[in-house]
């Protein structure tokens, strides 16, 4: 059985790999965690095929976990009636309260723990064998806590296992639980261990250029967050900071330019997003990635390596949307613009 994991650099084509390995033949199962990706699968799978094949299953972390892996196993046991995706953060709580509601739903902090309490990984790993032949699991630096226990437990499955991601875009945890694998994701090099102590062959290379970002905003995230990404292109695009409240205020009002900020961005009456939730979408030209008080000083000073590691990925997601010119500006020039 061939398994490995892919670590990839924004706009490598991560969807579109595993898009291509698809045909419909071979029964396979694809399981990723924001819905930016799910819907970039699902319609990438049926512009190939011109429908979505019956032997292709694509499901969201949490619909696989609850409706493939509890309920077959668990669900007369425990009685539960969905997910509560508010996690129970009283690790002392006794029994079935550490995993289940007042009204019987599990919180999703806890699923995967709930799991391996009752053992039934190995279950879990036939019952994905007999069904399918190939497992692709894209964004797979989001899986933390226990849900990164489970991942690991699912690598011994037997049947073709494909992993995608990239280290940097880690923005979101699947969930988190205590100190379960707090430090998971504080260093690349034992971030990668940790799956080669798996066994899983760990590639580096397939995915290491971005089809979307120019070798200028390459530059920019290599020596400015730290983050390395090389380009396949060879044009040179264009990078402004903008200081001057004429030309943001354009930039602001330019409705073919995506406002990117750190949060809130739906108090600016704009085409906008916030930085993290950018993740996944592949559809912008230009990019004008909003500066909040922090990241501001920090880019004058040149230090925005320093910035803290979930805030500094959100920023590598947000420039690395970027096709054409990104523009920075201080969120401070947009004040006015500001709803309460």
């Amino acid at each position: 059985m061939d398994k490995r994991v892919i670590f990839a650099v924004a706009g490598s084509g991560k969807t579109t790999l595993i898009i291509d390995q698809l045909n419909q033949t071979t029964r396979s199962l694809i399981i990723t965690f924001t819905n930016n990706n799910l819907n970039n699968l699902r319609l990438g799978i049926i512009r190939k095929f011109g429908c979505f094949p019956k032997n292709i299953l694509l499901l969201s972390y949490f619909s696989f976990l609850y409706s493939f892996c509890f309920k077959p196993f668990l669900l007369m046991k425990y009685r539960t009636k969905g997910i509560n995706y508010q996690p129970n953060l009283n690790r002392y709580a006794k029994d079935d309260a550490r995993f289940i509601d007042r009204n019987r739903r599990l919180y999703s902090n806890r699923i995967a723990k709930l799991i391996d309490n009752n053992n039934i990984n190995n279950e879990i790993n036939n019952r994905i064998s007999k069904y399918f032949d190939n497992l692709y699991i894209d964004e797979v630096q989001d899986f933390a806590g226990h849900d990164f226990n489970l991942l690991v437990s699912m690598i011994a499955a037997d049947l073709n296992i494909l992993l995608v991601g990239d280290f940097f875009q880690h923005t979101f945890d699947t969930s988190r639980d205590g100190n379960v694998n707090t430090s998971l994701h504080d260093d690349f090099n034992s971030y990668v261990k940790r799956f080669q102590q798996t066994g899983i062959l760990v590639d580096l290379k397939t995915l290491n250029k971005s089809f979307r970002c120019s070798p200028t905003v390459c530059k920019f995230i290599s020596e400015s967050l730290g983050i390395s990404i090389e380009s396949h292109r060879t044009d040179d695009t264009n990078i402004q900071f903008i200081e001057d409240q004429e030309k943001a205020t354009g930039v602001f009002r330019n409705r073919r330019i995506v406002k990117l900020f750190y949060q809130e961005h739906y108090k600016y009456d704009c085409f906008s997003r916030n930085w993290g939730d950018s993740k996944g979408e592949d559809k912008y030209k230009s990019v004008c990635v909003v500066l909040n008080k922090n990241t501001n000083s920090l880019f004058h000073q040149g230090r925005l390596n320093e910035l803290p590691p979930q805030t500094k990925n959100k920023f590598y997601v947000a420039c690395s949307r970027a096709r054409n010119s990104l523009y920075l500006l201080p969120e401070e020039l947009l004040v006015t613009f500001k709803s309460p």
